[in-house]
């Protein structure tokens, strides 16, 4: 019997996909915060908490760190 691999077609062609193509910074934050930063990444009109998080560290960087 052949080995079923395991979720739908699309998800393993996105997941393939992204692995290709991007890398993961996992971030670990105390609980509460993860849903208070979610809240402020939508009032301020980002698409993802993602977004607003990448957008947080490329301002921090532009300004040159510290």
């Amino acid at each position: 019997m052949a080995e079923e691999k395991a979720g739908k077609p699309s998800t393993r062609a996105k997941n393939k996909y992204n692995e290709k193509n991007y890398d993961r910074i996992p971030v670990i934050v105390p609980i509460g915060e993860k849903d208070k930063i979610a809240k402020i990444a939508k009032e301020q009109g980002y698409k993802s908490t993602n977004e607003f998080v990448v957008a947080a560290i490329n301002e921090k960087i532009e300004r040159g760190g510290k």
